[in-house]
């Protein structure tokens, strides 16, 4: 038995601004219920004693601590650089210059 009608796929069409085509909410009404039966059918799974999880696999973190190292100084990042102004890197204009 249908768990969803045809009008009510029309009404949800509706709602949503959707123009199905009668073909489509035939086709639509049957894929909702499939859906609802496959809901149903893991619903009706005994998850007693199972632990909620967030991740089907044991996911270790590969955060590492936060240590601070030497870096490169401003004039070590620029030396290569092609064109530099005021410790900047210069690069060929993209946008419009609007809002300067």
């Amino acid at each position: 038995m249908a768990e969803i009608s045809r009008d009510e796929v029309a009404h949800l069409a509706k709602l949503s601004r959707l123009a199905l085509s009668e073909e489509e909410l035939a086709q639509f009404a049957g894929q909702i219920d499939d859906i609802i039966d496959h809901v149903k059918a893991v619903q009706q799974v005994d998850a007693a004693g199972v632990e909620p999880m967030s991740h089907p696999h044991n996911i270790r973190t590969t955060m590492r601590e936060d240590v601070v190292t030497k870096t490169l100084t401003a004039e070590q990042a620029l030396d290569q650089a092609p064109e530099v102004q005021e410790q900047r890197f210069v690069v060929p204009r993209i946008l419009d210059g609007e809002g300067e």
